[in-house]
């Protein structure tokens, strides 16, 4: 038993027992149980053994998710890089080999992926991997894969571009409806982003400014935009560069969010939004995707 395979066994095989559905809906992805049985037969997997072994480290011990969790992301990365690419067949029996992980964890982790979109089951047909034009995009998880694959600048631009559609009328809509903890939430997250600033910790100023943005977004009154805070808060974590004035600490990222925090207590709409989107502005690659907000 490989290393990877032993430790998601022992950390995580109680995960194992309860996740199977409602009787007969584990059918959805049949075993072959006896040799020589009619089965989607899948083609090798040559060269993965290494890109196996490189996704298992990225991904051992994932947000405590246990086995289950683990090859959902490990599939679900090779599915996003093109390790597996569209239209691929994939045989749980195979997967459950090769993973050393039993029938219940690779069932349960193919109807996550289908959930996705990456992946479709039907009769007689097996499980193959969908093309990208039927992915959810606005997945958390696909987000992060996408912006650590093959796909990241793609990932980062459209990542940028949305945040400059989806913040600044966010933070004009706040203006309307703030109330006082949420003001001094708001203000205290950019009070430990200063500290942080001070202090060179770019961790803790990177989890304040994720809760500011997902706060801001979640009092702007529109139930929509709320369903939408969780794609910014992927978007500040996985980043990777200097896309917008969030991605490092700096000064002038810290006085935009100051603005904000003015302009919101002042039941100000515009100047929130302008200094929104003055925040988004701060890096020259951002200027490239869209033009930087006129001054009046």
């Amino acid at each position: 038993m490989s290393t990877l395979a032993h430790t998601m066994m022992t950390t995580a095989r109680s995960a194992d027992a309860g996740l199977a559905g409602p009787a007969g809906e584990l059918d959805r992805y049949p075993y072959a149980e006896a040799p020589g049985a009619d089965r989607v037969v899948a083609p090798v997997w040559d060269g993965a053994d290494q890109d196996l072994g490189r996704v298992g480290r990225r991904t051992a011990g994932n947000r405590g998710r246990g086995l289950h969790g683990q090859l959902v992301q490990q599939l679900g990365q090779m599915i996003v890089s093109g390790d597996l690419g569209a239209d691929r067949p994939l045989v749980p029996e195979e997967i459950g080999q090769r993973f050393e992980v039993s029938r219940t964890v690779v069932r349960e982790s193919l109807r996550v992926l289908e959930a996705k979109g990456l992946v479709s089951a039907r009769p007689n047909v097996g499980t193959r991997v969908r093309p990208v034009s039927d992915w959810n995009l606005l997945d958390p998880d696909i987000i992060e894969w996408r912006a650590f694959g093959p796909q990241r600048d793609d990932q980062r631009r459209e990542l940028s571009e949305l945040r400059w559609t989806i913040e600044p009328l966010a933070a004009r809509l706040a203006a309307g409806h703030g109330r006082e903890e949420v003001q001094q939430r708001l203000a205290d997250m950019v009070e430990i982003m200063g500290h942080a600033l001070a202090q060179g910790d770019s961790i803790t100023f990177s989890r304040a400014d994720a809760e500011f943005h997902s706060l801001l977004i979640q009092v702007a009154g529109n139930r929509m935009l709320e369903h939408l805070s969780g794609i910014v808060s992927a978007a500040l974590h996985v980043s990777g560069g200097p896309v917008t004035g969030c991605d490092r600490p700096t000064e002038a990222s810290l006085v935009h969010h100051s603005r904000i925090v003015d302009a919101l207590a002042a039941g100000d709409g515009a100047g929130a939004e302008a200094a929104m989107r003055q925040l988004l502005t701060v890096h020259p690659e951002v200027e490239r995707v869209v033009p930087a907000p006129r001054e009046h």
